[in-house]
C-alpha cells in the first residue's frame, strides 16, 4: 500500500529548517549523479556494442535515448500524478533501486532487444525521479531560495557526467584487458558489459538513503488534489491550456535545445575516437575534468546573474538567465566538432557544459514557481517529457541519421554535431524568447496574490 506522504502545510507555517532541507538536497544530489552515470553508459560503448552485438549506427542511437522513452510516456506520466499525493521519497526509493537493477541487467544482455528491454525499464526510474525531485524540492525551499537550492542540485548532474566519462574511461581501459565469460544459461558476457554492473548496482545505496528524509507538508494555493485519474489530467491541461503563453515556450524550448544537448553527448565519446583516434583512456579523463569544472563555474555563474536580476526587480529573471545562457552556448556548439586539434574541441566542450549550466538552476525554478503545487508533479512530469522523451528519444537518433542517411559515412560523425547544433540552437533561442514576457507577468500576478494573502 502507498503511504499518503505528507499533509499540506497550514496557512503561515514555517518552511523546513535548513539542515533538514539541505540534507535532502545532498542525497537528491547523489541519487542525480548515479542517474547521469547509468545515462551515459551506453554512449562510453558504441565501439565495442557495435562490434560484439552486430549492430548498425541506427540501432546503437535507439539504445541511447529512445528506448527509454515507451515507459516514460506510458508509465512514467500517468505514474506522476501519485507524486502529487502520495510519499515521494518512498516513490524515489523504489524508483532508483528499479533503475539500478536495469542498468545492472545491461550487463548481461546478448543482444539488441534485451538491451532495449533493459534501457527501456532504467526509463522506469526516470520518468518518477524528476518530478518527486523537484516537488519535494520546491516544499523544502521558499521561491527566493529555490534557484539556489536547484543550482546545487545540478552538481549531481555535473557529477554524474564527469565520473562516467574519467571513471569510465579509466574503467574501459580496465576491463580491456579481461576475457569474456561464458555463463551457463545466459552466455557469453564480454568485458566490457561489467561497466553496466560497476554502474548499476551502487544506486541501491540510494535508494536506502533516500528513506531518511523527512517529507515536507505540500504549499499550495487552492484546492486539494482531485483523486480521479481522468478529471487530474483534465485540471492540469486545462491549466497549462489557460496559461499557454506562459507554457508553451517553456516546453518547447527546452524540447528543442534538449535534442540538440542528448545528441551532442551521447555521441561525443565517439566523436573524439573517430575524429581524433583518441583511446578510451585520453578521452575520459580530459573530457571528464574539463566538464566538471567548466560545468561548476557555470552553476556559480549562473546563480550569480540569477541573483542580480531578482535584485533589480525583474519578474523574468529565470528565462533571461536562460535565453543568456544559450546565446553563449549555441555558436560554440556549432564550432566544436569542427576543431582542428582535439584540445581544442575538448576546451570549447567545456564552455558548453559551462553555458548549459548556467541556465540550468534558472530553467527548473522557473517551472515550479508558475505551477500550484497540487499539481508541480503531473506538470513536471510533463515538462521533463520534453527532455527526457523528446531530448534523450530524438537527440542521438536524429545525429545518427544525418551520419548514415544524409552523410553516409560513419568518420563524418562531426559535421552530423554541428549540423544539429545549428539546425536546433538558434530554434530553441526564438522560441524561449517569446515566452519572457507572459512569464514576467504571471509572476508579478503570482506575488500580488501573495501579498494579498499575507495582509490581515
Amino acid at each position: 500500500m502507498i503511504s499518503r506522504g505528507a499533509a499540506a502545510a497550514t496557512p503561515g507555517q514555517a518552511w523546513p529548517e535548513t539542515r533538514t532541507a539541505w540534507y535532502a538536497v545532498a542525497v537528491f544530489t547523489l541519487a542525480l549523479t548515479f542517474n547521469q552515470i547509468d545515462a551515459n553508459s551506453v554512449s562510453l560503448l558504441v565501439t565495442p556494442i557495435k562490434r560484439d552485438l552486430h549492430l548498425s549506427e541506427f540501432q546503437v542511437s535507439l539504445l541511447q535515448g529512445f528506448a527509454l522513452v515507451p515507459f516514460y510516456l506510458f508509465v512514467g506520466i500517468p505514474l506522476s500524478r501519485f507524486v502529487d499525493w502520495t510519499s515521494r521519497k518512498h516513490m524515489l526509493a523504489a524508483a532508483i533501486g528499479f533503475w539500478s537493477l536495469a542498468t545492472a541487467g545491461c550487463g548481461v544482455a546478448q543482444g539488441f532487444w534485451q538491451l532495449f528491454l533493459a534501457r527501456f525499464l532504467i526509463g522506469a526510474g526516470e520518468s518518477v525521479n524528476g518530478p518527486a525531485t523537484y516537488s519535494m524540492l520546491a516544499d523544502y525551499f521558499p521561491p527566493a531560495r529555490l534557484p539556489r537550492a536547484i543550482g546545487v542540485l545540478q552538481l549531481g548532474f555535473i557529477g554524474g557526467n564527469a565520473l562516467s566519462f574519467m571513471g569510465g574511461g579509466v574503467a574501459l581501459g580496465f576491463l580491456a584487458t579481461l576475457p569474456d565469460y561464458a555463463v551457463p544459461v545466459i552466455g557469453t558476457i564480454h568485458n566490457w558489459q561489467l561497466l553496466f554492473l560497476f554502474a548499476g548496482l551502487p544506486g541501491l545505496i540510494v535508494a536506502l538513503l533516500l528513506l531518511t528524509l523527512v517529507e515536507p507538508p505540500r504549499r499550495d494555493r487552492g484546492a486539494p488534489p482531485i483523486r480521479n485519474a481522468l478529471r487530474e489530467w483534465g485540471e492540469v491541461f486545462g491549466f497549462l491550456g489557460g496559461k499557454w503563453q506562459v507554457f508553451v515556450p517553456m516546453f518547447v524550448g527546452l524540447g528543442l535545445s534538449s535534442i540538440s544537448l542528448f545528441g551532442t553527448n551521447q555521441w561525443l565519446f565517439t566523436f573524439f575516437i573517430r575524429t581524433y583516434h583518441w583511446t578510451p583512456q585520453q578521452i575520459g579523463p580530459a573530457l571528464g575534468t574539463v566538464q566538471f569544472f567548466a560545468s561548476l563555474l557555470g552553476v556559480l555563474i549562473g546563480l550569480a546573474i540569477n541573483h542580480r536580476f531578482h535584485a533589480q526587480g525583474r519578474d523574468d529573471t529565470n528565462l533571461r538567465v536562460l535565453i543568456l545562457a544559450q546565446l553563449i552556448r549555441v555558436p560554440v556548439a556549432i564550432a566544436t566538432p569542427l576543431m582542428p586539434d582535439p584540445w581544442l574541441a575538448v576546451l570549447l566542450n567545456g564552455v558548453v557544459n559551462m553555458s548549459a549550466m548556467i541556465g540550468a538552476p534558472s530553467q527548473n525554478a522557473a517551472l515550479q514557481l508558475v505551477t500550484p503545487g497540487r499539481m508541480r508533479g503531473r506538470v513536471t512530469a510533463l515538462y521533463l517529457f520534453m527532455f527526457t522523451v523528446v531530448g534523450s528519444g530524438i537527440g542521438p537518433t536524429f545525429v545518427a541519421t544525418i551520419t548514415q542517411y544524409v552523410l553516409g559515412a560513419d568518420d563524418l560523425l562531426r559535421y552530423s554535431l554541428a549540423i544539429s547544433a545549428a539546425i536546433l540552437g538558434p530554434s530553441a533561442v526564438t522560441v524561449l524568447w517569446l515566452g519572457v514576457r507572459p512569464y514576467g507577468r504571471e509572476i508579478a500576478r503570482l506575488r500580488e496574490i501573495e501579498i494579498e494573502r499575507s495582509l490581515p
